[in-house]
């Protein structure tokens, strides 16, 4: 006869056992099994007060509540974001180190850099894309060019005459005047700058014809009646600037809008439960009411998609500023 009293003993006490046990038990999920335990670096390729920066600690901010860990924002700045993104790379592909990355170090860096440390397509993996900082062409407002179709027609009349003013060379902004002048079969001269302030400086002063840089750059030089935007590098008119024309609608040229995308990234091993649940809580924040507000307040437009998407829009990225800077034979400086 088998004892039971045995039985009884060993059944209370494992009982006991899930009772202690449940509290622990009840709080597990799976989602938080997948999280990192450790900080969570989020990595911002550029010095702090920018657009980018505004949006890596709104972001930050948001999934501090959200992630296992706390996040911690790292400005490093740096060779049009390629430095930070080599770091992220290099970093354990555990979700703990994050990238809030741009097409400069992704989608441009490639075609204009001899080496590179890393291989955006295959060291880094997509998690999410976030916002837009759309790009326009602009003039000041004394400028005897009243819209877009003057100036090309002044810049293909007299080849290389007129002069456009970048951030950088080899930044989005510089790209975005070479994809309009090989577009529209015209020669622009490029006069590349450290940044807009000083760009847009030389703008006011008459020293160079126009300039190609982000919308919310030109939006307070707009209000305070010294630029004229004569169009903007998007699909549709943008809310900021409703009277202003999209490159395509004011020339009636193909295949100019230019996405000028942020989203984030992590290193490419990491785990694809690690992704989707970063994934899916970035998505949770970015289609908040507020997220909305802040972003337009930093000069951004929201864009909330998936990691699908994001690898499909980097594609496409390459592919147009490979083309861009193989026609233009351009050289990173």
């Amino acid at each position: 006869m088998r004892d039971f009293s045995a039985l009884r003993s060993n059944a209370l006490r494992y009982g006991a056992c899930i009772a202690l046990l449940a509290p622990a038990l009840s709080s597990w999920s799976p989602a938080a099994a997948q999280e990192p335990s450790k900080p969570i670096r989020l990595l911002v390729p550029f010095a702090p007060g920018g657009a980018q920066d505004i949006i890596g600690r709104y972001l930050s901010a948001q999934l501090a509540g959200r992630l296992s860990g706390p996040m911690i924002i790292e400005n490093k700045s740096g060779a049009g974001g390629v430095i930070a993104a080599e770091a992220v790379a290099r970093a354990p592909a555990d979700g703990s180190t994050l990238l809030l990355a741009t097409g400069g170090a992704i989608s441009i860096a490639p075609h204009l850099m001899a080496k590179m440390s890393y291989k955006p397509q295959q060291d880094l993996v997509p998690v999410a894309l976030v916002a837009d900082t759309p790009m326009a062409i602009a003039v000041r407002t004394q400028s005897t060019f009243k819209s877009l179709p003057e100036l090309l027609a002044t810049a293909k009349a007299q080849p290389g005459k007129l002069t456009y003013a970048s951030t950088g060379t080899g930044t989005v902004s510089h790209l975005t005047g070479e994809l309009l002048a090989q577009g529209s079969k015209t020669q622009l001269t490029h006069v590349p700058y450290r940044g807009a302030a000083p760009a847009l400086i030389d703008l006011i002063s008459g020293n160079v014809d126009a300039i190609v840089t982000s919308a919310a750059s030109l939006e307070p030089m707009v209000a305070n009646g010294k630029a004229r935007v004569l169009g903007t590098f998007t699909k549709v008119p943008l809310s900021s600037l409703p009277s202003t024309p999209t490159v395509q609608e004011a020339t009636g040229l193909s295949d100019l809008s230019v996405p000028v995308w942020v989203g984030v990234m992590a290193p490419s091993r990491t785990p694809p439960s690690v992704v989707k649940h970063l994934t899916d809580e970035i998505l949770k924040v970015c289609v908040q009411a507020s997220t909305k507000k802040r972003l337009q307040e930093a000069g951004a437009e929201v864009v909330c998609a998936g990691s699908q998407e994001l690898a499909q829009l980097i594609h496409e990225d390459t592919q147009r500023w490979a083309g861009v800077v193989k026609q233009g034979n351009l050289k990173s400086q």
